[in-house]
């Protein structure tokens, strides 16, 4: 990775102010991308980055795998205050333009479930791919220089140039490009620096909440810890969303694909319904009572359910010993309540445990198309930054490249 060792071996103590025709804020999956496609288009590109290493978060990301996209990515599989915003960016750089990158590298790769791809081996290949991406930039007559360990104490912008200040040397760019993402996961160096730079310039911000993130229980819902580590295929809605997936019980609250998908929609106040069995039809507690009389509501649910949650839902339904002494009734508001069992809760883990970020720069102070601040010429915002966010599967990694590839292209 020449432009990465570069970087590390520049002389200490040598700071010296160099002219760049862009400069990236963050070496994420947003910010390298949107490099290398700079730098391949013949600009001169510095990126900086306050971490000691370029792609920190992809690197944990999928387990160490990287689920790098979903090859179902679309407009609907993202939240947004205009949610017609990504139509753009996502149609002009699709999940099989990154997977056809992947696949020109030889990274081989697989279809986990619900079109999420992940690598196979590791997600350092995806960060390796992308600095060489970078790399590329030189045959093309550009250059993609890559500073880590960057700590940025001013951004200005003076007559149509943008002046940064980072560990005490001047940069200058005619292109800036804030791609520092949120402030999901602060042990990684997440912050929400990307906001406060945002304003300086006049952009309006959505308030940013944790999102893809665990939920809490307390009141009466506290009694479902007793159950941490159990889990279970549900159906978990909250408004008119609906997300069919695994649950998890833990020592906090609830957790698991489907948790942290609803997450996103939930807002505080309201309830989340789990629905626990979703493959049942109407009448099924009846059709149990006439055919196995004697049987228990607890050995129903547990032909279905693991022990522990069988036992838990049956002791809170409080039907008879044996279904053949329990009305018609009786076993339809059970049906019913298992259809829609509610929970109240009361917030969230929090950014320390959010996967992503929701909210963020407004996208109304954007262009669709470029990622260009409508009144601030040269000054560009994507990925993680910006008021879109994908559900859980590869969704965000889609937007990182597609936001970033609509803005290399104006520049």
């Amino acid at each position: 990775m020449v432009a990465f060792q570069r970087a590390q071996q520049r002389g200490a103590g040598k700071l010296v102010t160099l002219t760049y025709d862009v400069i990236v804020l963050g070496a994420g999956a947003a910010g390298l991308f949107c490099a290398a496609q700079a730098g391949q288009a013949g600009k001169r590109v510095l990126i900086l980055e306050k971490a000691f290493q370029p792609g920190k978060k992809i690197l944990i990301s999928g387990g160490g795998r990287c689920n790098f996209t979903n090859i179902g990515a679309g407009p609907a599989n993202y939240l947004s205050s205009n949610p017609h915003f990504a139509k753009s960016a996502l149609s002009r750089y699709t999940a099989q333009d990154f997977v056809d990158l992947v696949d020109s590298y030889g990274i081989s790769w697989h279809e986990k479930t619900l079109g999420q791809l992940f690598c196979d081996q590791s997600a350092k290949q995806i960060v390796e791919m992308l600095l060489d991406e970078c790399d590329k930039a030189e045959a093309a007559g550009g250059n993609v220089e890559l500073r880590c360990g960057e700590e940025i104490s001013e951004v200005t912008n003076e007559d149509g140039a943008f002046l940064v200040t980072s560990n005490g040397a001047l940069h200058g760019a005619h292109n800036l490009v804030i791609a520092t993402g949120g402030p999901s996961i602060p042990k990684m160096g997440a912050s929400g620096f990307a906001y406060d730079l945002a304003r300086q310039f006049g952009l309006k911000i959505i308030e940013p909440r944790p999102a893809l993130v665990p939920l809490t229980l307390g009141g009466e819902d506290v009694l479902f810890r007793d159950l941490s580590g159990v889990a279970a295929d549900v159906e978990a809605s909250a408004g008119k969303t609906t997300f069919a997936e695994a649950a998890l019980f833990t020592h906090k609250g609830l957790s698991g694909p489907s948790i942290l998908q609803i997450s996103s929609y939930w807002k505080h106040g309201e309830p989340i319904a789990i629905n626990f069995l979703p493959e049942q039809s109407a009448g099924w507690l009846i059709e149990a009572k006439r055919t196995q009389p004697r049987t228990s509501i607890k050995a129903v649910l547990k032909e279905a359910l693991p022990t522990r949650l069988a036992d838990t839902l049956a002791e809170r339904l409080a039907i008879p010993t044996e279904l053949a002494n329990a009305s018609d009734k009786a076993l339809r508001s059970a049906e019913e309540r298992l259809a829609r069992w509610e929970f109240r809760p009361n917030g969230t883990e929090g950014f320390a445990k959010a996967e992503v970020t929701a909210g963020g720069i407004d996208t109304n102070m954007l262009s669709s198309k470029t990622m260009e601040a409508k009144s601030v010429p040269g000054l560009y915002v994507i990925g993680e930054a910006v008021d879109v966010t994908g559900w859980l599967g590869g969704y965000n990694f889609q937007w990182a490249w597609a936001s970033a590839y609509a803005a290399a292209q104006n520049m």
